[in-house]
């Protein structure tokens, strides 16, 4: 049966993997903006990581850094102007935190990066982790919209979490339907 999926969503290893497959399906206008939005996060920072791994010179990594920061700021303001249906998903919530903390650790990066100071591999580590962290709850609120708010665990309608769930017990069973 997972033979017949795509194989980006048998596959996503990579943030490119990740962009790629939320270009892959639209349910509607506000969907089809917010994975777009994510997707150009994805491949913002996917272009950040591989720049850096590549070790090229800091000037490069630096602005590299440096358009991290400003994709996220700009998706953060973009993610504030979705409509209610978005803003009263649960996981709208952690979303956001995401990427509070994704921000906060990208700007971390850059000034690392600026002072050239040698915790520059740590905060970047940081970045890399809370990347996938923060990508995989885009893709769980996006999943949680197009499904009209219902629970992955149950399958029943949620205006708040299922007692004795955590955000990441639900993005684990998303995680685990995903890989079919």
């Amino acid at each position: 049966m997972a033979a017949s999926r795509p194989l980006s969503l048998q596959t996503l290893q990579t943030f490119g993997d990740i962009s790629r497959f939320l270009r892959e399906g639209v349910a509607d206008e506000d969907s089809r903006q917010m994975r777009d939005s994510v997707g150009a996060l994805a491949q913002v920072i996917d272009e950040a990581v591989k720049v850096r791994h590549a070790r090229h010179e800091a000037a490069l990594v630096t602005q590299h850094a440096q358009g991290l920061v400003g994709t996220v700021r700009e998706h953060q303001r973009f993610i504030t102007g979705l409509g209610s249906a978005w803003h009263a998903l649960y996981e709208f919530g952690a979303y956001q935190s995401a990427l509070r903390e994704l921000r906060r650790a990208a700007e971390d990066w850059l000034k690392a990066l600026e002072r050239r100071s040698s915790r520059e591999g740590a905060a970047f580590d940081r970045v890399e982790l809370l990347a996938w962290r923060t990508l995989g709850e885009g893709v769980l609120l996006i999943d949680m919209y197009e499904q009209g708010g219902t629970s992955l665990l149950s399958g029943v309608p949620e205006s708040s979490p299922p007692p004795g769930t955590t955000p990441w017990m639900r993005m684990a069973a998303w995680w685990k339907r995903l890989r079919g």
